[in-house]
């Protein structure tokens, strides 16, 4: 299990992580408002990223369950056409609300091509392999690494070349991964398939619908748990903000520290549902996330002074954040872990529901416990949140779902 996750963590780490810290990284000499236009672009592609996630997400699980049993050519095209489908309207909704400027408009442009890159990833992964979607990540963080400087400082184009660097990178990244879609059965996939018929007329139509369904119904839920998510995350910066500069800043901080760990959590998830999928034993899921999150928990805690010492010249708001964020992570490594089996039995509705529980309840205990507790009030109901969420996505258990092939 930890084989398969292993790259994924890598991939996430490079993928999520690394592009926004290497831009920021660059435009950083051109001033504060280079540094914003980058922060802003970075959160909207990460919103738009969560409408899209479905896709990858449905392919993941549907491939996984073809694989090696049906042919697996009709849930890539359903994927290549939902990523058509969903790519216009999410771009066009992004270039409304640049506001026409350049950096926003290169940036936000370029969203197609990135999420392109996740659905050739999404059906290596339903395939088991996790190795060559790292490389994939790997390959646009060097080229991001080696265009940046050229674009923002050689070429002279200031923000706007970390734009068009980036682009470029995925572009690159995408044409060279397209290779990796092949597989040995994909020229006898249509004659194979059972029922096969006509591939235009009613049937063939009603088969693409029901796939496109499927994707999307499988995919959906962990959609709105990224969503959920992030906008829960805007309040509680809304709230911490109340408590002084210092305490929000030690909130960015130690956000972005524990973000490493929890990268574990989500590479964990996907490897359980991959495996799932697949029909492959995976062992406990809660357990194998409660032990991580307890051996994420503990490595943040030693690393908590020395690493938020390299990002403010205070510490002491990110490391007290990172303390208690131990009581966090254990139920939500479990949580995670848990939600990737759910995801791919077709029981994604389930740990959506659970999340919605926990946020419906931490949320007002955020503002009740930080009127009498302060900022710890407000980490004190993370954890709560995360242990009802766990709670209510394991308890009661109901018969699994398989969902269609």
């Amino acid at each position: 299990m930890f084989r398969l996750a292993t790259p994924i963590y890598v991939e996430l780490l490079t993928a999520v992580v690394a592009v926004g810290l290497i831009d920021l990284l660059w435009v950083s000499g051109l001033g504060e408002d280079a540094i914003a236009t980058v922060t802003i672009a970075t959160t909207a592609e990460t919103l738009a990223y969560g409408i899209f996630l479905a896709v990858p997400t449905g392919v993941t699980v549907l491939v996984g369950r073809r694989d090696g049993h049906a042919p697996l050519a009709p849930v890539v095209r359903t994927g290549w056409m939902l990523w058509a489908g969903l790519s216009v309207p999410i771009t066009a909704a992004g270039l409304w609300l640049s506001g026409g400027e350049a950096y926003f408009l290169i940036a936000f442009a370029g969203w197609p091509v990135y999420f392109a890159q996740t659905v050739v990833d999404g059906v290596l992964k339903g395939r088991g392999d996790t190795r060559r979607p790292m490389r994939h990540a790997l390959l646009c963080n060097a080229l991001v690494v080696a265009l940046d400087p050229l674009f923002i400082h050689g070429l002279g184009l200031g923000v706007e070349g970390a734009a068009l660097a980036t682009v470029l990178a995925r572009a690159i990244t995408l044409a060279a991964s397209f290779p990796a879609l092949r597989s040995p059965e994909a020229s006898t996939e249509a004659s194979t398939e059972p029922g096969a018929g006509p591939r235009t007329g009613p049937v063939a139509g009603a088969r693409a619908g029901l796939l496109v369904g499927a994707v999307v119904r499988t995919g959906l839920p962990m959609s709105g748990d990224f969503l959920a998510r992030a906008l829960v995350g805007m309040v509680l910066v809304d709230l911490v903000a109340g408590f002084g500069t210092a305490e929000l800043a030690g909130y960015g901080v130690g956000q972005k520290v524990m973000l490493a760990g929890v990268m574990a959590f989500y590479a964990l998830r996907q490897a359980m549902m991959i495996r799932t999928a697949r029909g492959e034993h995976t062992g406990s899921p809660l357990l194998a996330g409660l032990a991580t999150g307890a051996v994420v928990a503990a490595v943040l805690n030693v690393a908590a002074e020395p690493v938020a010492a390299l990002f403010a010249a205070d510490p002491g708001p990110a490391v007290g954040f990172l303390r208690w964020m131990t009581l966090y992570l254990v139920p939500f490594g479990g949580l995670i872990a848990v939600g990737g089996v759910l995801q791919a039995t077709g029981r994604g509705g389930r740990l959506l529901a659970a999340t919605l529980a926990g946020f419906a309840v931490q949320l007002p205990l955020a503002y009740a416990l930080s009127a009498w507790l302060g900022v710890s009030g407000v980490w004190l109901s993370m954890a709560a949140g995360a242990t009802l969420s766990l709670t209510a996505a394991v308890l009661p258990r109901t018969t699994r779902a398989g969902g269609p092939r």
